[in-house]
């Protein structure tokens, strides 16, 4: 698989998150699939962060690149933002929906932009190999983040049930 796809399948897999939060009239389960977005969301941007974006700027080698990755950043900062409320949201209020609306949009023009500029030029400068590579770094890195999560997660909850 190469990077790109893996990309776009996490864009899918927000994308229909985002779909069953919206539809949902149950507040508990709102809640849980907005959470889910956000750790989906954590995951995807530290990962193009990190590993994506570096790439695709070096190898772009051109002011549209740059620029393009300038900005993939920035709407990460913005979608950030958002996502850090999510927590502290409350699923039964009018305006949650509204503020998942809004997150939605966000992300969708973000993607429109990385899956129609972005992506096809990292496709043509990058390469079948690199981006394959690519994918399998994205994976791990990924990997890794669920896993800390999942760690941190399990410690506070020790640490609360103890206290």
């Amino acid at each position: 698989m190469k990077a790109t796809e893996l990309l776009k399948r996490q864009h899918r897999e927000v994308a229909s998150l985002f779909k069953g939060v919206l539809a949902s009239e149950d507040p508990d389960e709102r809640m849980r699939l907005a959470n889910e977005i956000a750790t989906k969301l954590m995951v995807h941007t530290t990962i193009e962060e990190e590993i994506f974006y570096p790439a695709f700027r070096e190898a772009a080698e051109t002011q549209k690149g740059e620029e393009q990755v300038l900005e993939a950043y920035e709407e990460h900062h913005v979608v950030k933002l958002l996502v850090a409320e999510i927590p502290d949201a409350d699923a039964s209020a009018e305006s949650f929906e509204a503020k998942m609306t809004v997150l939605k949009e966000l992300v969708e023009h973000h993607v429109d932009e990385e899956e129609d500029e972005m992506f096809p030029a990292a496709e043509r400068k990058l390469g079948k190999d690199r981006l394959e590579e690519l994918a399998d770094e994205l994976e791990a890195r990924a990997g890794q983040i669920e896993r800390d999560a999942g760690e941190a997660s399990e410690r506070s909850s020790r640490s609360s049930a103890g206290a």
